[in-house]
């Protein structure tokens, strides 16, 4: 007996799980190419083949009737694919039959025409019988090719009926015309199916795009009057306030620099999931901060951004939870040895560093290999020691004063999970990393550099909610190669540095 993999396992009882106590599994039958047997052409029978032949116009059906009621005769002279055998029922009925229903007055009757279907293995309907019956004929709703099937799995006709009603008044018959304009333009596509998918979705955006253009403009709307009424008060103090003006007149330019760098370090950070890190401490060390204060700077700074980051991409739906809990507790522990070993040896981070550059240029152009590889899957054999993985980006983060983005969403991406899914992890359990790593550095260190800290706190908090916006509208293939990108430019930058430095 072949067993599913874990994962689809777990998909079927999840999905057991939703289905509730209905366990039908809906259908469409072509009856045009098989053979129904209605046995029974009372009442009964007739609405059975009302509805066979409304559904299936060319539907190949015989009926088998004692007494047979005049409309039955009169669908047969319209439908040439009906055959009427006025007769009582016999086993071998059945013989050519592919489809049966038995639609008689007769209980006995049914429960032998039952057996009679369940010894040639063929699936039956009994009239009124739910419990008789191997398939139900559901109540149709129809917009000329759109076909909506409603099941109550036997327990209300009624509530099936009043159902049919409202869709159908709800639905409108343009429907019909919309689906083969739609046909239309799915024949005309060429290419791989992603770029059919990505134009047939462009097509699609114009019946929601009213709403969403509603709640973007007030969304800027918002953002726009909290942004000017920010300007107006600065510019009043600045103009009307001696106090204020000298105040501000006195902050340091440091502060500024570091302000619009964290800007755009977590503008790129927040969008595709790492760098900022890196990218800030490079610039702290250029500007003369030592590496310890360096690093300190960089993960306060990331206590806001990546709590802000890691909300929006938890409101989008971005977080794999089960990720989550395997890379929280080993990160958190590596980010605090990581944070007392580099307060206690400031200039422990330049023997690392080579290393990590090494590594992550590596999975830059692994992931980059990814991206291009047209139609290609993504790697079934997904990373397991994540627990492991975790514990070593939380250390060298620390140590390096960035790191966590590129060594564990590279690694998760080249693994094989989900780009997106990934990012989202790592912004948000990056949050405690960062908390814990600040928390550990302020307990060690005496730091003269907070106008760089509290820059790059303001800079990075501004940009991230807009970083996370951009990341979900952003395609799997994007992220993947903007990673390997920045990955590979910056590991070979460090990696120069080091060996010019050596030699």
């Amino acid at each position: 007996m072949t067993l599913l993999p874990k994962d689809k396992r777990l998909n079927v009882v999840r999905d057991k799980k939703i289905a509730g106590s209905n366990p039908l599994f809906p259908v469409f039958l072509k009856l045009n190419t098989l053979h129904t047997v209605l046995v029974g052409a009372g009442n009964v029978g007739l609405e059975k083949l009302n509805a066979i032949l409304h559904n299936s116009p060319e539907a190949k059906v015989t009926v088998i009737a004692l007494d047979i009621l005049p409309p039955v005769y009169t669908l047969a002279e319209q439908f040439k694919s009906i055959k009427i055998i006025q007769k009582a029922f016999t086993d071998d009925d059945l013989d050519t039959a592919d489809v049966v229903i038995a639609a008689t007055s007769d209980s006995e009757l049914n429960k032998f025409i039952r057996q009679s279907a369940h010894d040639r293995k063929l699936l039956i309907n009994v009239a009124d019988k739910p419990d008789l019956c191997d398939f139900y004929l559901s109540s149709i709703v129809q917009k000329g090719d759109l076909k909506i099937a409603i099941s109550t799995n036997g327990k209300s006709p009624t509530i099936a009926k009043r159902l049919k009603e409202v869709l159908n008044e709800g639905l409108p018959d343009e429907l019909d015309i919309t689906l083969q304009q739609m046909s239309d333009l799915r024949n005309s596509l060429s290419g791989d199916f992603a770029h059919k998918v990505k134009t047939l979705n462009k097509v699609t955006s114009v019946l929601v795009e009213p709403k969403q253009l509603e709640k973007k403009n007030l969304i800027w709307l918002i953002w726009g009057t909290i942004l000017l009424s920010i300007i107006t008060a600065v510019a009043a103090l600045w103009i009307k306030e001696p106090a204020f003006k000298s105040y501000v007149q006195g902050i340091s330019p440091m502060f500024y620099y570091f302000l619009a760098a964290g800007f755009v370090f977590a503008m790129i950070d927040g969008a595709i999931g790492m760098s900022y890190g890196v990218t800030s401490t490079t610039f702290s060390l250029s500007m003369g901060v030592p590496p310890a204060s360096a690093s300190m700077g960089v993960h306060l700074s990331e206590i806001m951004s990546n709590g802000i980051a890691g909300w929006m991409h938890y409101r989008m739906g971005n977080i794999n939870w089960k990720l989550f809990k395997l890379l929280l507790i080993p990160g958190i522990v590596g980010a605090v040895t990581g944070a007392y070993l580099l307060s206690s040896l400031e200039h422990y981070s330049q023997y690392t560093k080579p290393f990590v550059s090494i590594y992550t240029l590596i999975l830059g152009l692994v992931i980059l290999s990814k991206a291009f590889k047209t139609g290609a899957k993504r790697s079934s054999e997904k990373i397991k020691r994540i627990s492991l993985l975790g514990l070593g980006g939380g250390f060298i983060d620390a140590v390096g004063g960035g790191g966590w983005g590129s060594i564990v969403l590279s690694t998760l991406i080249a693994g094989g999970r989900h780009p997106r899914f990934s990012l989202g992890t790592v912004k948000l359990s990056r949050f405690f990393i960062a908390l814990m790593s600040s928390i550990t550095f302020i307990t060690m260190l005496n730091s003269n550099h907070w106008e760089a800290v509290a820059g790059l706190v303001i800079g990075s908090a501004i940009a991230s909610p807009i970083a996370a916006k951009i990341s979900n509208r952003i395609s799997a293939k994007a992220i993947m190669i903007a990673v390997a990108v920045i990955v590979i430019l910056i590991s070979i930058k460090s990696i120069i540095a080091f060996l010019m430095k050596v030699l």
